[in-house]
């Protein structure tokens, strides 16, 4: 009765504490899940979880299974790449460039998985800060791009863009999307307030990276459409716009994830952007053959179980 499916569901769930957000990893409705736990407690007679105040706590049954996923499933991965391997050549080179620098701090763990598994690809950074990653993809420069969608593509629905092949001969694989916070100093005259709203932003300081307005969502989607006049003070590294705001000579809009080391150690304060939040995402870009390649996919596969465990706040795609 316990098949591979209902393992997967299991660690999602563990991973995630709710059946929701479980459903959406394992690309499931919630209902369906639901139907799919209950008919592994009825075939067993037994409960797998508690539903407490705090999501879904696993009995010593369900736990017991868990066990089993977390085995089973890494043995599973593992045949099934090592079968790509017998099947065909799978040595190749996939040189990563970076549009967001705050990739920095969840790379590590991905690019150590995916060493592990894919030992004849060689794995390396494009060094250096890019404001047109994209443009490095035509010239051959790169061939994995982390960041946003190129100009041209960011208004085609992320359902079409995982699949389809884009007019510029670039394919795009979804990863997660994630809420960009304004970070203040922590006596900030604002601190006070649940969000920050556009007008909150005029005639201060906005401390970014040193990439096109046109590529920085707070000033493209929230900023530039409520014409509020700012300043605009550039910095390459993540610590340096911390410091700048944390010494109040400005503020910062910056992913959730990414300053979290910042706020438990109460250099800065955050606070979300307009009462419904401000979300972006985040993909994986190459060329149609990069793409195709089965370590291209299973880097992409890593990314996203890596992120969805590490990083707090996001969603798939």
């Amino acid at each position: 009765m316990i098949e591979l499916r209902h393992l997967r569901s299991l660690k999602a769930i563990a991973e995630t504490g709710k059946l929701g957000l479980a459903a959406e990893r394992v690309f499931l409705t919630q209902s369906a899940l639901s139907h799919q736990i209950r008919a592994l407690e009825q075939h067993y007679a037994i409960t797998l979880f508690q539903r407490t105040a705090h999501g879904l706590r696993f009995t010593p049954a369900g736990q017991r299974l868990l066990d089993l996923a977390h085995m089973l499933l890494e043995l599973v991965d593992k045949a099934e790449r090592d079968l790509i391997r017998l099947k065909s050549d799978q040595s190749g080179e996939l040189r990563i460039v970076l549009e967001c620098h705050t990739c920095f701090d969840w790379l590590t763990p991905v690019m150590n998985s995916f060493r592990q598994a894919w030992p004849e690809v060689e794995l390396d950074l494009v060094a250096g800060f890019h404001s047109d990653p994209w443009r490095l993809l035509h010239e051959s420069k790169a061939d994995f791009v982390i960041g946003g969608l190129p100009e041209k593509s960011s208004s085609q629905n992320s359902n079409q863009t995982s699949n389809q092949e884009q007019s510029n001969g670039l394919k795009h694989a979804p990863l997660f999307k994630f809420e960009i916070m304004a970070v203040l100093p922590i006596d900030h005259p604002l601190q006070a307030k649940n969000h920050l709203n556009a007008s909150d932003f005029s005639h201060v300081t906005l401390i970014t990276y040193p990439v096109a307005e046109e590529r920085i969502d707070i000033i493209r989607k929230v900023l530039k459409p409520a014409n509020v006049v700012f300043a605009r003070r550039t910095a390459e590294l993540t610590i340096a716009i911390m410091q700048l705001v944390a010494s109040r000579r400005g503020l910062a809009a910056l992913p959730g994830w990414g300053i979290q080391s910042y706020l438990e150690h109460q250099y800065v304060i955050a606070k979300p952007i307009t009462k419904n939040g401000l979300w972006s995402e985040l993909y994986a870009t190459g060329r149609e053959e990069t793409m195709a390649s089965n370590y291209a996919q299973d880097l992409v596969r890593i990314i996203r179980d890596t992120c969805a465990i590490q990083l707090k706040g996001i969603k798939l795609l």
